[in-house]
């Protein structure tokens, strides 16, 4: 497939978005794969703690937007995620040509692999400049029922956290000091009751030594669970309507950080 001409969609990165309520569409963007995230959220992301040529990863990729949106934006990446099928989406998404309008544009190179999030075996230490990604919710969506390590198939939310923990800190391993990781994650509802997922994920990659830049606020539009379950039903508790982007900041490696402990491990 090819388009012979596209200009990237210039938004403002240091004024992102709260709403995502219209994903971009077009090349390489349409998708029907369950639990995919707009593609402005990796986007201005990218824009915004990231420089043409620099290295992108993300280690639970699902069909690949991310992997999409750095190679629109010229940024190398790799995408590593535990189900295969995940990848064979990805690649498929991935199989497009363009000449963008930027003649100075370098064709970026995309890698994509079947690993564990918890255990990135083929990446260096201290080699990705964004890390930027979209967990599951724990077993809210779940991709797979008997694959060994497949955090969405985890209905333990303490399980849960403790291998989001396992995450975080291999996170801190392959980012590079003073880089970025962003984290998209959305709490849960049992028994008509509120599962508090997001601050145990927030505390997991404190944990780990990251330093919290953001805590921004996306609203949930149209989410295909929410409509199957509760449209037209009477219920006696408030629909969750929020996720969380969390962007995390791994500190330099001789930087004074007693100034940022309000935004640090606290316990």
């Amino acid at each position: 497939m090819g388009v012979s001409r596209i200009r990237p969609l210039h938004l403002h990165p240091r004024k992102p978005p709260l709403s995502f309520a219209s994903p971009t569409a077009g090349i390489g963007r349409r998708t029907s794969y369950r639990g995919n995230w707009s593609a402005y959220i990796p986007r201005n992301l990218i824009l915004l703690y990231t420089q043409p040529g620099e290295l992108v990863l993300d280690r639970m990729m699902g069909s690949g937007t991310t992997l999409v949106e750095c190679k629109l934006l010229g940024r190398r990446a790799v995408g590593v995620d535990i189900n295969p099928g995940a990848v064979t989406v990805a690649r498929n998404r991935l199989d497009f040509a363009y000449a963008p309008l930027d003649a100075d544009h370098v064709t970026p190179e995309i890698k994509t692999y079947v690993g564990d999030a918890r255990s990135l075996d083929l990446i260096g230490s201290e080699t990705i400049d964004l890390i930027a990604t979209h967990p599951p919710y724990a077993s809210i969506i779940p991709y797979s029922h008997d694959r060994e390590g497949d955090l969405s198939s985890v209905h333990n939310i303490a399980e849960f956290s403790d291998e989001m923990r396992r995450v975080a800190v291999e996170c801190m391993r392959v980012l590079r000091p003073g880089k970025h990781c962003a984290v998209l994650m959305g709490d849960s509802r049992r028994n008509k009751h509120f599962i508090p997922i997001t601050p145990r994920v927030l505390m997991s990659f404190l944990e780990a030594g990251f330093i919290l830049r953001e805590d921004i606020i996306k609203m949930q539009w149209k989410m295909k669970s929410t409509r199957e379950k509760w449209f037209g039903k009477k219920y006696d508790f408030y629909l969750i309507g929020h996720e969380h982007l969390y962007v995390f900041r791994k500190p330099e490696a001789s930087e004074r950080t007693t100034k940022f402990k309000e935004s640090m491990k606290w316990w």
